[in-house]
């Protein structure tokens, strides 16, 4: 028995059956790319789902991860460690927010950061003032209070019943927007660019009006940036790509390089609403997920990886498009930096499997959008040998003479 199999009949016993797999088992990994128990390469577009940004076995997260653990883990936040207050600092001054939470997910994030939401409604307009409005297609994590703010049934079904206070509005509808937004919400919570719901931006009209509606009604405006946040749209936040700013913002992903780690930021008028007791965890913020977190951003900036993003990310865009011009099934491309996606007209699970076997991993979401989340150290070449093998795999071409090609919406305008 290959240890593949040794490490599929253990789960099949032992684990509940909560995953899809592809059939393949990583050994180990090295800045692109993974290898896997037989030593074969694959190029990695995927990241861990966008955590490892830095790609795999980065030199200086491993010396931070080496010292660190060697000097203390875990602490508790019963007590001060030297990381956790140099982290928050840094976050803030990045995104220009007031204060900090560390949290160990995403998801924990945004319970926070609804929480948070929450307690300054109750302080500024009582009781009523609790509601919440969130986007259909969205996605915000696993938990009750996350999974009622995502608008995609299949996360929520069999769930039921989740917090009864959320309305939904479709993205970019700023008729709906208003119509929903009132005198009892405290906070509309959003994703810039859906992740999960097959990337898809907000336009910068929909945020500039939820930030007047929020200021209105004296509301929070809420942006998850798990996914697509630090650095992944070329600037370190991306609402800093829309030129909409938040009150609250919810982080995690690679903050840490693959330690758990998640944090949300908020400004002073929000944060003051908070005090000792009334939020807590026992393992966010410890010093050795701090430390790497703080070697993270250091490594962001000095290797000029924004910078790379930007570039690489352009190029890659630019691939995918003539992808889209040259085969009958790839339909649009979204997307900036990289969070980009590729949308076919056909299930997209058939190319993922396929890529897997010529050494290229692609994700899938939506069913037909195959997803880009590659680590922030990918290189042209990289992009052309993935594009290469995209080629082989989408099947017919257009004929020349089926024009016009289908349109591809700019960064930030959602097809019709």
């Amino acid at each position: 028995m290959s240890r593949h199999e040794q490490i599929l009949e253990l789960e099949k016993r032992f684990l509940l059956p909560t995953y899809n797999r592809y059939p393949v088992s990583f050994e180990r990994g090295k800045g692109v790319f993974l290898f896997d128990f037989e030593g074969k390469k694959y190029l990695d577009f995927v990241a861990g789902l966008g955590v490892n940004a830095l790609g795999h076995g980065h030199p200086r997260i491993l010396k931070a991860i080496r010292e660190q653990s060697a000097r203390a883990i875990h602490l508790s936040n019963l007590y001060y460690n030297e990381y956790q207050g140099q982290l928050a600092q840094r976050l803030c001054q990045l995104s220009g927010l007031d204060r900090a939470f560390f949290s160990n997910s995403g998801t924990e994030a945004i319970e926070g950061s609804i929480k948070l939401a929450r307690l300054a409604g109750h302080k500024n307009g009582g009781d009523s003032k609790s509601q919440l409005v969130a986007l259909h297609g969205s996605y915000h994590g696993r938990t009750f209070g996350a999974m009622s703010l995502t608008g995609q049934e299949k996360y929520r079904k069999g769930f039921e019943p989740m917090l009864d206070a959320v309305t939904f509005v479709s993205q970019n509808n700023v008729e709906a927007l208003r119509a929903a937004v009132n005198s009892n919400t405290c906070a509309i919570v959003l994703e810039p660019i859906f992740g999960e719901g097959g990337i898809l931006e907000c336009s910068e009209e929909f945020l500039r009006a939820c930030r007047a509606l929020a200021d209105e009604h004296h509301a929070a405006l809420i942006f998850d940036e798990i996914q697509c946040g630090l650095g992944r749209t070329g600037n370190m936040f991306a609402f800093q790509s829309f030129g909409v700013v938040p009150d609250i913002v919810a982080i995690a992903k690679p903050i840490a390089a693959g330690v758990p780690l998640g944090a949300f930021l908020a400004k002073e008028s929000f944060a003051s609403s908070i005090s000792p007791g009334q939020h807590g965890t026992t393992f966010g913020g410890g010093p050795l997920a701090c430390r790497v977190a703080l070697e993270y951003l250091a490594i962001v900036e000095e290797e000029h990886l924004l910078e790379r993003v930007s570039k690489v990310g352009a190029y890659l865009r630019q691939q995918l498009e003539s992808l889209v011009g040259i085969y009958e099934t790839a339909r649009e491309v979204r997307g900036r930096g990289f969070i980009q996606g590729l949308v076919l007209e056909t299930p997209a699970r058939p190319i993922v499997e396929q890529a897997l076997a010529e050494g290229i991993l692609f994700n899938v979401t939506q069913d037909t959008v195959l997803r880009f989340l590659p680590p922030f150290l990918l290189e042209e070449k990289h992009v052309d040998k993935g594009i290469k093998v995209l080629k082989k795999l989408l099947g017919k071409k257009r004929k020349k003479t089926n024009l016009p090609v289908p349109a591809v919406p700019a960064p930030g305008v959602t097809a019709s």
